[in-house]
């Protein structure tokens, strides 16, 4: 009998558990799609890249940087980050290293 019971408890409140997710879930949806968000971040995923200006400042060099000066900058922030820095950071300064080689090489061929 109290095992009978305490299943029914255990029936019932997954149920109610179920429904509360998915009305909050719902609910966040709807949120996002107000305020902007959902589109936002699926522009972002689509794009993929770092934008050149966010790049430079990850790496903290300017537009008239030469290209050995920002794999300077490269090649030190990553090993700092190697040592005794994050994995996330030390992603945002090679995805930024590879941004800007991509403007490079794109300056490169525009010119010759």
């Amino acid at each position: 009998m109290a095992s009978r019971l305490i299943a029914n408890l255990i029936v019932m409140g997954s149920g109610i558990m179920v429904r509360a997710f998915a009305q909050a879930y719902r609910q966040a949806l709807a949120n996002a799609s107000r305020n902007g968000v959902a589109q936002q971040a699926a522009l972002n995923i689509r794009r993929g890249a770092m934008s050149e200006a966010e790049a430079r400042q990850i790496l903290g060099v300017s537009e008239n940087s030469k290209w050995e000066e920002i794999l300077k900058k490269y090649d030190t922030l990553f090993e700092l980050n190697a040592k005794n820095g994050s994995f996330y950071l030390q992603s945002k300064v090679h995805r930024a290293k590879e941004c800007l080689e991509s403007v490079f090489k794109q300056k490169e061929h525009g010119t010759s």
